[in-house]
């Protein structure tokens, strides 16, 4: 068996390995992190040998630390890691590059009919109707996009969304509230089988997944990083977070929102959480904790973009997509059945 994990801002760990009578064995480590002293790759082989193919990747991990030598030096990888490698072989789990990616960047949807596109298309992928997917967001008109468990009234001030032409919609992922102003927000969702992010835990998946746009943003000077569980940040502020959901059909919706420009004192207007979470520091403060690509890059919200596109495309391949007839018609029903009721935006009232 065979399986890899690229460290989310550390190196690539690789792993072969036999199963025999339900043991792990001719276990070998490879990849291109630091060790040292060299013989701690002997030490971390021997610790895996032996183990039962059904242990998890905390035994693993515990296994390997264990065995290291008090003097190792592990850069660019981790015990973690190395857990996480061997678990993704043991379930037999996919690379980026084992699909066909599609990208779509096209029209610009209202916020009611991203939340149900985000469903169709990740359901097609599921349901193989589709091959795997990266999709970048339009936005025309201003909304407010609510996690999947959170109450609209403790989150939203709906008299201030309604002054300024706010929608307000839930989504189908957990996660909080999000402030989508018209052209100044940077949205991408991924839909992939379950199979890419086999052998992780979730907070595993969610820096694996960001790992491109973490690339795109360094390409444009911008020292970003993943911080858990699910923020993109950089030393100067929060630029976007993410959330996921798992499907029944095995697919993975991923989708990213960071913020290229800002209205801090509008922000904090519409969004409850934001006032309380400023209300003793001044409004000012918002406007300090998440900083926009705009002002760490000078750059437009298109150029940020076709880096990002470029990026994932050099990474991974990609080829140029739409959303089908079929598929925007699928979603423009679950707005009607769904996403565009008041049952579902007020589920948690």
């Amino acid at each position: 068996m065979h399986g890899e994990y690229k460290v989310p801002g550390g190196k690539l760990v690789v792993v072969d390995l036999d199963i025999t009578n339900g043991t792990i064995e001719n276990f070998r480590l490879a990849g291109d992190f630091f060790l040292e002293p060299d013989s701690a790759l002997a030490s971390i082989d021997a610790a895996v040998n032996g183990l039962p193919e059904t242990s998890d990747a905390a035994t693993i991990a515990a296994a390997i630390h264990a065995a290291l030598p008090a003097d190792a030096t592990l850069l660019g990888f981790t015990p973690e890691s190395v857990a996480v490698a061997i678990r993704r072989s043991l379930s037999r789990a996919t690379t980026w590059k084992d699909y066909d990616w599609q990208l779509i960047h096209g029209a610009a949807y209202p916020p009611v009919v991203q939340m149900a596109l985000d469903q169709v298309l990740a359901d097609e992928v599921g349901a193989g109707r589709r091959k795997p997917t990266l999709r970048i967001w339009e936005w025309n008109e201003p909304g407010v996009v609510i996690g999947s468990f959170q109450s609209v009234k403790n989150e939203v001030d709906l008299e201030n969304a309604k002054k300024y032409g706010f929608q307000v919609t839930r989504r189908i992922s957990g996660g909080g509230a999000m402030f989508m102003d018209a052209g100044a927000v940077i949205t991408y969702s991924i839909y992939a089988p379950g199979d890419l992010v086999h052998g992780m835990t979730f907070a595993d998946s969610y820096a694996f997944l960001d790992e491109w746009v973490i690339v795109a943003l360094k390409s444009l000077g911008i020292d970003a990083s993943y911080q858990p569980l699910n923020d993109i940040t950089s030393p100067t502020g929060k630029i976007g977070g993410a959330a996921q959901k798992r499907l029944g059909n095995g697919a993975v919706l991923h989708h990213v929102t960071m913020s290229y420009d800002m209205d801090g004192d509008r922000m904090v207007e519409v969004l409850r959480i934001g006032r309380e979470k400023m209300s003793d520091k001044g409004t000012k403060s918002a406007n300090k904790r998440v900083d926009p690509l705009r002002s760490q890059t000078g750059l437009s919200r298109k150029e940020i973009i076709e880096r990002m596109e470029a990026t994932f495309t050099g990474l991974y391949g990609a080829t140029a997509d739409d959303v089908t007839p079929e598929e925007l018609a699928m979603a423009e029903a679950l707005v009607a059945e769904k996403f565009g009721t008041e049952e579902w935006l007020y589920r948690v009232p």
